[in-house]
């Protein structure tokens, strides 16, 4: 079996709308600072007593939990849902059999904007000759990745309108990924046609559709370029973040050789 890493890197050093701050205590200032703790428990130890003086070493980090590659949980897209008892599952809720099933990928490098509508999938699906199965997982290759870390990453992609959204949700999926920084189109195009249009409904569909039909995204994935139209696996499974809205995952699919 062949494992294919489907996940960014969390960087401090990259560019992020929302920084990323990363501090790290090293051994040494580990050691002396373990030793400090443990005075309050009426202990004492000399750091110098420890191979080469050192303990051990913590990161600390600020970051949202968007951030990375990460999977949204129904409590992202609104405060209420019209299904079950209209209160949204947040990360720690989802259950785990969403996230370990077959994928497949539609390529939207070739839509003609920066929004995918329910005709081009269909288009992309008789190209690669699949007819998705309940519990599928989508993933949307968007060429973003290769933008990870600059700028450019949030704008240059292609979305998903509320027909492209539903199209899939009809085939039974509750799980769509995507290289992109977002499953829905960049802030710009949206913003533009909204203002062309005045239609609030081309604002941030493949999210608040969330709000009638249960789902999950998982957003800034890379590689998808390495894999085949279909037959792997994709296992997202999120963290465990009580009442989060996301939770960071490393992605990851399985092939057989």
């Amino acid at each position: 079996m062949r494992i294919i890493d489907l996940s960014v890197a969390v960087d401090a050093a990259a560019w992020e709308p929302e920084p990323v701050v990363h501090e790290v205590m090293d051994h040494a200032a580990g050691a002396a600072h373990m030793a400090s703790e443990m005075k309050e428990f009426g202990l004492e130890i000399d750091p110098a007593v420890l191979p080469g003086g050192e303990l051990l070493s913590v990161d600390t980090m600020t970051l949202t939990t968007h951030t990375g590659t990460h999977v949204d949980a129904p409590a992202h897209y609104g405060s209420s849902v019209s299904y079950g008892d209209g209160t949204p599952r947040s990360i720690d809720q989802m259950p785990l059999e969403w996230f370990f099933n077959p994928g497949f990928v539609l390529d939207l490098t070739a839509a003609p904007e920066q929004v995918a509508d329910a005709d081009f999938l269909r288009k992309e699906l008789e190209r690669i000759d699949y007819t998705p199965k309940p519990n599928d997982i989508a993933l949307l290759r968007t060429r973003a990745s290769e933008w990870a870390g600059t700028p450019m990453y949030f704008s240059e992609f292609v979305g998903l309108d509320r027909s492209a959204t539903e199209l899939l949700l009809d085939f039974g999926i509750k799980v769509i990924g995507t290289d992109a920084f977002s499953v829905d189109a960049p802030f710009g195009d949206m913003i533009s046609r909204y203002n062309e249009t005045k239609d609030p409904s081309v604002l941030w569909p493949a999210h608040f559709i969330g709000r009638e039909r249960e789902l999950c995204h998982v957003e800034r994935l890379a590689n998808l370029d390495q894999l085949p139209p279909t037959g792997f696996t994709v296992a997202c499974f999120p963290f465990k973040l009580t009442g989060g809205s996301a939770g960071w995952t490393r992605a990851v699919a399985l092939l057989d050789d």
